[in-house]
């Protein structure tokens, strides 16, 4: 079974990262969550929802989710042994994708992905700001440089959007072709 891990940073668009954990789910696939104290405040102010209410409704219903401690250092995801295909973080803050670019792991979710660096396994970072300067794109060449997918949360429009719920699923489309895991959450080119 394959296992990801899903941060969740105070950036705006955690709807991105509530599909996607949907549609991962409907993969079997086993997922720990890690959540930045400002991106549970965001969840809840976009999307109405409770983190940890949500998370624990879903695992009642599947022992495939987990809820990690963002301060939880000793977490079997903050070391290199534990076994995981890849990590996403999204939407992804500036001030964590500075911190990953720097190499500072002040937190669960920091030293998560640097464990994936370290480890040579697949990181996809879902940047949400605009505009970017200077040096959000400096740190975002710099992961890249390194293996990084950097996914911005940019949806098309060739697939003829319709409503909020057509881009949404087309960036978590995105992610799940990048990861792939095949879906049909939009109509890709040519089809």
């Amino acid at each position: 079974m394959k296992s990801i891990i899903i941060g969740i940073t105070g950036a705006s668009g955690s709807i991105y990262a509530i599909r996607l954990i949907e549609e991962l789910l409907k993969n079997n696939i086993n997922i720990y969550v890690i959540c930045t104290e400002t991106g549970r405040k965001v969840v809840k102010f976009e999307t109405g929802t409770d983190i940890d209410e949500w998370i624990g409704n879903l695992s009642k219903a599947s022992n495939n989710i987990h809820l990690e401690d963002i301060n939880n250092l000793f977490s079997s995801v903050a070391s290199g042994s534990f076994k995981f295909d890849s990590m996403i973080i999204l939407p992804c803050s500036m001030g964590t994708l500075a911190e990953i670019s720097n190499g500072l792991a002040k937190n669960l979710l920091c030293r998560a992905a640097d464990v994936a660096l370290k480890e040579n396994r697949r990181l996809i970072i879902v940047p949400r700001e605009t505009p970017f300067n200077a040096i959000h794109l400096e740190n975002m060449l710099k992961l890249s440089r390194l293996g990084v997918t950097i996914l911005p949360a940019m949806p098309g429009f060739y697939h003829k959007p319709k409503t909020i719920e057509d881009l949404i699923n087309f960036v978590v489309g995105k992610i799940l072709d990048s990861l792939s895991i095949e879906n049909t959450l939009f109509k890709k080119w040519g089809d």
